[in-house]
């Protein structure tokens, strides 16, 4: 009902303001206790200034990327477009070709697996909860991935899932 496209629209709305706030809070803390080292060594010795370098390259990349997605969106302004969409709508018959984007397409496949909804909405957030509870149980002293053969196998398999599932 209308209340509930506004509460979503109101969402989506707020949504990005959100995320840039967070993204300034963790730069604010970036820039105050500095990066992570993965390999637990002392880095001062081969540090260049952030403002100056890092802030000048990363806007040359904004502006050249900026730049191809316009020439892209102007030349060509259905390429990256989903060919259905061009199919004249039908009231009568629900089309059978509706499925998600393919961001989403391991949520929908972790939600078809399993036939009972509550279950699929629980294995669903679980998918999820997990990615946002791993980093806090992460105690060791070197912070590379690379030493630590068990974490290599367990962010592939996940890798590996994802792309099955999508």
């Amino acid at each position: 009902d209308n209340a509930t496209l506004t509460r979503f629209y109101t969402f989506h709305f707020l949504l990005p303001f959100v995320i840039m706030m967070m993204t300034m809070i963790h730069l604010l803390f970036l820039h105050q206790t500095g990066s992570n080292n993965p390999l637990g060594l002392n880095s001062n010795y081969d540090k260049i200034p952030f403002h100056p370098f890092f802030t000048f390259k990363d806007l040359i990349g904004f502006i050249i990327m900026l730049f191809l997605l316009t020439i892209l969106t102007l030349t060509n302004p259905y390429l990256l477009g989903d060919p259905d969409n061009f199919i004249p709508a039908n009231p009568l018959v629900t089309p059978v070709h509706i499925q998600p984007e393919w961001y989403f397409l391991f949520a929908y496949a972790i939600l078809r697996s399993i036939p009972n909804k509550l279950g699929g909405v629980i294995a669903l957030v679980m998918s999820i909860l997990i990615l946002i509870i791993l980093p806090f149980t992460f105690n060791k002293k070197i912070q590379g991935i690379q030493f630590y053969p068990i974490n290599q196998i367990l962010f592939w398999s996940m890798v590996t899932i994802v792309i099955l599932l999508t």
